[in-house]
């Protein structure tokens, strides 16, 4: 179980360098402040929650915890598909961030539902 949040929350925090980088990039190469706060911010905290959920108070918390981050993913997603849609990033830029995340929203989903038995 040790190694499994180790690996988990390694993923996240590799996310959520790769978000803050996303962020700077879209605020001194596109010059957009408020969504790429946005996603920052949702971005981020998948990982600060999955942290949270190593000190749960019981099972309920921990899954608790984990839907958090699964929600802060999925809202994620819907950022990087707007920027998407609106040219501000490059197709190849979205697959790569949206392979890093499906993989996060994957292990999350996994996690809850294993949890829940």
């Amino acid at each position: 179980m040790e190694n499994f949040r180790q690996f988990i929350y390694g993923k996240c925090l590799d996310f959520a360098v790769r978000m803050i980088r996303l962020t700077r990039y879209l605020q001194d190469e596109k010059h957009e402040y408020v969504a790429s706060k946005q996603i920052c911010r949702s971005g981020t905290s998948i990982g600060a929650n999955v942290r949270e959920s190593y000190n749960a108070q019981s099972n309920a918390d921990f899954i608790n915890k984990l839907s958090i981050a699964l929600k802060e993913a999925n809202e994620t997603l819907y950022w990087l598909e707007l920027f998407l849609e609106s040219e501000i990033i490059t197709r190849d830029e979205y697959d790569s961030l949206f392979q890093d995340l499906d993989e996060l929203i994957a292990l999350l989903t996994s996690t809850i539902k294993t949890s829940k038995k």
